[in-house]
């Protein structure tokens, strides 16, 4: 039995296929540390997949950093895609999330979630006066930050199609 509502979502003019990405500097995080880090530091090593999630310790998270790091997508330098996450949850948050799920992937720290602004993708929490969190999306970003593949949520709670993420990063 479902113990939550699935909400559907309003249209939103979010970044899609073709846009160049807006660049953003927010803590990154893992399992050691963080430190300010901008995006474009991390597209001009490479293709990026910058996975927008809600925040830590809610049950979406858990699944979808499950299936990234069962994937094994971008892990350990195997091929040349970085992957990344953001939520509205702080460096400590990331930290925990990391170790309990074994992670390999560095997080970024968005408490304000102005990054999901400037990408179209806020998510207005019911029952909770001036708390958004970025809608779940995903965006996969070539070395100058255009979009080559985009994916954001109609509903609560809604995950991408991993398969067609999969697809979309081989042939990049």
């Amino acid at each position: 039995m479902v113990d939550f509502d699935v909400v559907t979502l309003p249209d939103t003019d979010h970044v899609d296929v073709g846009d160049t990405a807006p660049d953003f500097t927010r803590p990154l995080v893992n399992e050691e540390f963080w430190e300010d880090a901008s995006l474009s530091d991390l597209t001009d090593e490479g293709p990026v997949l910058l996975v927008f999630y809600t925040m830590d310790g809610a049950f979406p998270a858990t699944y979808v950093w499950n299936e990234i790091r069962d994937r094994g997508w971008g892990r350990n330098g195997e091929g040349d895609l970085t992957v990344v996450g953001l939520s509205i949850s702080d460096p400590y948050a990331h930290k925990q999330l990391i170790e309990e799920r074994g992670m390999d992937y560095r997080l970024f720290s968005d408490p304000q979630n102005g990054v999901a602004e400037e990408y179209g993708i806020v998510h207005d929490l019911d029952g909770m006066a001036g708390v958004s969190e970025p809608r779940p999306a995903v965006f996969l970003l070539d070395e100058d930050r255009t979009v080559e593949y985009a994916w954001v949520a109609q509903e609560w709670p809604d995950f991408p199609d991993y398969d067609e993420v999969e697809s979309a990063v081989e042939n990049l």
